[in-house]
């Protein structure tokens, strides 16, 4: 099943493994990969992502989905959303831009986007966010669109063959309902 999701100024649809290459110009970038695990060699290597770890069924307990996103006028692929299905009630996001479209608010709104869907339309009770504590516009992101700091955990993660830290936001579907007064 796919997913179509519109903003202002973006779409936001399911990856498909035509989006690889464009994919793999971004991923690959020390500047972008720096707080990710997923860290592609060659475009080979978003193709096998997109084939063993996206699945096309949505809301499935311990699955994942990509969606890319895309400016609208000119269908640029500019950036990538994932969306863990923890279980039936609770999901997790991440999402990734490349470097030439960050600090433009794209991030912002397509998040947010992915935000809605999420408790409007699949009526999640919990969307959670993972970051490294270093991450600091990822951070002020999170904190822009009404997500709050739940846990922040010492050494808690192997990333890059070391301990590292992590911070946890989350949002509530009721606190997402009282913030924009549904």
């Amino acid at each position: 099943m796919e997913i179509l999701l519109n903003t202002k100024r973006l779409i936001l649809k399911s990856v498909t493994i035509e989006n690889a290459a464009e994919i793999f110009n971004y991923r690959s970038l020390a500047e972008v990969y720096k707080y990710q695990g997923f860290r592609p060699d060659k475009k080979e290597d978003v193709i096998e992502f997109i084939n063993e770890k996206v699945i096309d069924e949505i809301n499935i307990s311990e699955t994942w989905i990509q969606l890319c996103i895309f400016i609208k006028e000119s269908n640029k692929l500019i950036g990538d959303i994932s969306i863990h299905f923890v279980d039936d009630k609770q999901v997790e996001i991440g999402y990734t831009l490349a470097p030439l479209f960050q600090g433009k608010g794209y991030a912002i709104e397509a998040v947010e986007e992915v935000i809605n869907y999420l408790f409007k339309i699949l009526n999640k009770h919990r969307i959670i966010a993972s970051v490294d504590p270093e991450n600091i516009r990822s951070i002020n992101l999170l904190e822009k669109i009404g997500m709050r700091k739940e846990a922040h955990m010492m050494k808690s993660s192997r990333f890059n063959g070391k301990w590292a830290d992590d911070i946890i936001f989350e949002m509530l579907e009721e606190e997402y309902n009282n913030e924009r007064g549904n």
